[in-house]
């Protein structure tokens, strides 16, 4: 079976300030702000009929590559995100100097 971030497509809601996968009529989402280069993703939510299912992470993942290939730079204040980054340990070159991933 093929992962999931090969199932969804990633779609910025700028004028919602969010990261979006739209799936089966909802929206799964990472909310942020963004500031010069460094964008600060504030807020995952998942629909509680979405959870469990590797959504969250693969939303996560496709975000984390897009700020890769728009060269921003991450400052993870969800704590979802900050779990992933932890877990994943290849994303923390995005995260801004001086931010520590606990």
């Amino acid at each position: 079976m093929k992962n999931n971030e090969e199932k969804y497509t990633l779609v910025e809601n700028v004028e919602h300030k969010q990261y979006e996968f739209h799936i089966g009529g909802q929206i799964a989402r990472i909310e942020y702000i963004k500031a010069q280069n460094i964008v600060y993703l504030t807020h995952t939510e998942i629909p509680a009929q979405l959870e469990g299912k590797g959504i969250g992470s693969a939303l996560v993942k496709q975000v984390l590559q897009d700020i890769k290939e728009k060269d921003l730079t991450l400052v993870p204040l969800c704590p979802f995100v900050a779990l992933y980054i932890k877990r994943h340990p290849e994303w923390k070159v995005l995260v801004l100097k001086g931010i520590n991933i606990v």
